[in-house]
């Protein structure tokens, strides 16, 4: 099935992003893959609309976004279109459709998105249905309340006609068994660019938990970020993508922030609330993310020798930055009609 029939299937067609393809990418423009040495504020600033994504993949969730802002629609309309592309993926195995299972086999979905007026709709540990940002919108839209889990996050999508599906693919489920002998459970870092050891990037198969957000040209922000969590994770487990401030955080007149890596890590210290401050205080993006990575290593020593957490954020100059504890981490910015992939600087090194 392709992307844009399972958008289609939920029920919730006016939010279909135009099907990723080569053309469909690049009709926003060029996609470049930087030099270690690339400087970043030579393209990143601009007074326009800007869309940043985590990892290569993030391409063509930029190019959905704009493509839906460009077509009529509000900035929380293309981002929410933006991180339904990942969703519809069956190859990416990290997020929505064909998303690795807990240790029990169960493929649950956890999801944000937030705007800089204060409305923010999450869900968590949601099963059977395949857009759980959009399945976020409906709560940020429907209920006074911003976040719903487990069962009834799953009922009240039902209810408000996204169609069920089992989100459980074949290949999935092989990894699963696979998994099963031996249960060892390890984050491997930077594995989102990681293609079968080529270390080839751009490929569909190029992909992360999607953290993406937006500054529209009037200067208002908004953010989502969408994961069908740490593979063959404990069943209940909650990373830092779904909640406000950890995975994502989004400020009027300051800038927004995601996140990506292990949650539990982000999560510890309110990751990109404390990103978002730091913006306030007066740091540019990529200083502000310097400053979180920093603490985390600062507060986790050892524990975080071999994990890896990154943050990209776009501040109230339209200027972005990111950072990462280890290096490998490259997230996709799409500004002035140029798509560029870009390699965060990192706390160890290149």
């Amino acid at each position: 099935m392709s992307i844009k029939e399972l958008c289609q299937a939920d029920g919730h067609s006016r939010l279909q992003p135009a099907r990723i393809d080569r053309r469909t990418l690049f009709a926003v423009g060029s996609v470049v893959a930087l030099a270690p040495g690339f400087a970043l504020g030579q393209v990143a600033r601009s007074s326009g609309s800007i869309m940043v994504s985590t990892w290569d993949f993030g391409a063509a969730a930029n190019a959905a976004a704009l493509a839906r802002l460009n077509s009529g629609g509000s900035l929380l309309d293309a981002i929410e279109a933006g991180a339904r592309v990942p969703e519809a993926d069956p190859s990416n195995h990290s997020v929505g459709y064909g998303g690795y299972p807990d240790r029990d086999g169960r493929v649950t979905l956890d999801a944000v998105i937030m705007d800089d007026a204060g409305n923010v709709g999450a869900v968590a540990a949601l099963e059977d249905v395949v857009h759980a940002v959009s399945v976020a919108r409906a709560v940020m839209d429907k209920t006074p309340h911003t976040f719903l889990v487990g069962e009834g996050a799953t009922r009240f999508a039902l209810a408000n006609g996204f169609s069920k599906r089992a989100l459980l693919t074949p290949p999935a489920r092989k990894a699963w068994q696979d998994w099963l002998k031996t249960s060892r459970y390890r984050p491997e870092a930077n594995i989102e660019n990681r293609i079968g050891g080529t270390g080839l990037r751009g490929d569909a198969r190029d992909h992360d938990t999607i953290g993406i957000i937006g500054r529209g040209a009037d200067g208002r922000f908004a953010g989502a970020c969408t994961t069908s969590g740490m593979a063959f994770k404990m069943q209940g487990r909650v990373g830092d993508s779904p909640q406000v401030g950890s995975g994502l955080f989004v400020e009027a007149r300051v800038g927004a922030a995601t996140a990506t890596g292990v949650g539990e890590e982000v999560t510890r210290v309110a990751g990109t609330a404390r990103v978002v401050a730091t913006m306030r205080a007066g740091a540019t993006p990529e200083a502000a993310c310097r400053e979180a990575v920093e603490h985390i290593a600062r507060l986790r020593g050892d524990a975080v020798r071999d994990a890896q957490v990154g943050f990209i954020a776009i501040d109230r100059h339209g200027a972005v930055g990111g950072f990462a504890l280890q290096p490998g981490f490259t997230y996709a910015v799409t500004a002035a009609g140029k798509t560029t992939i870009v390699p965060a600087p990192s706390l160890r090194g290149r």
